[in-house]
């Protein structure tokens, strides 16, 4: 039990991480309701949207059109890649998951991509994909 919840654990925060970025960006920034509010007055949600959408809009760093998003989905890709745990290959599916929803799509997925195997690679522990059944699954034996 307690193995099935660690593995299942990082899963179940992804998703439900996922449900913020949602929210940012239907809630606040495609929402017309709070554009016509930001407009005319200023409110804690005004500033939020506007955060958000400076988040995806600047970044252009060297030419690349990557927002902030993007920038820090890669780098969470980077550490994920050079650092083979859990927690920095969940640290980088949770950053592609914010990037894509956040209109960083080509970072943002390749970051998702990269964390979410590496998250599995961490949580079979180094096993290769033939090996995870152990060695006693392979022996022969020889029929009587």
């Amino acid at each position: 039990m307690k193995r099935t919840l660690t593995l299942i654990l990082p899963w179940l925060l992804l998703i439900a991480l996922g449900a913020v970025p949602l929210l940012l960006r239907y809630g606040l920034v495609e929402s017309p309701e709070v554009a016509r509010v930001c407009e005319t007055g200023k409110t804690i949600a005004c500033d939020l949207r506007h955060i958000t959408v400076e988040g995806f809009i600047t970044g252009n760093i060297g030419g690349l059109r990557i927002g902030i998003f993007g920038w820090v989905a890669l780098a969470a890709t980077a550490l994920a890649l050079w650092r083979t745990r859990v927690f920095t290959a969940w640290l980088a599916a949770a950053t592609g998951l914010v990037a894509v929803v956040l209109y960083c799509f080509e970072p943002g997925a390749v970051a998702l991509l990269v964390g979410c195997l590496r998250l599995v690679r961490a949580q079979s522990n180094g096993a290769a994909p033939g090996d995870q059944r152990g060695s006693a699954q392979r022996e022969i034996h020889a029929q009587p």
